[in-house]
């Protein structure tokens, strides 16, 4: 039996936040709650590599 709880998404370059699946992954890859992964998808849309980016530069700042 394969567990899918943690299966990495079909597509790794784009971050669907309608499948529950992919947000607990990219919460778990981006070490970010699903609060802050739905706000920068908001503001940049579903590009993970500038998902990630953001993420990055703004760690500091949204882990307070």
């Amino acid at each position: 039996m394969i567990s899918e709880h943690h299966s990495v998404p079909a597509d790794r370059g784009t971050i669907d936040l309608n499948n529950p699946r992919e947000v607990a992954w990219w919460t778990k890859r981006f070490a970010c709650s699903e609060r802050q992964l739905r706000d920068a998808v908001d503001k940049l849309g579903p590009n993970a590599a500038r998902i990630e980016q953001f993420l990055d530069g703004q760690e500091h700042i949204l882990m307070l």
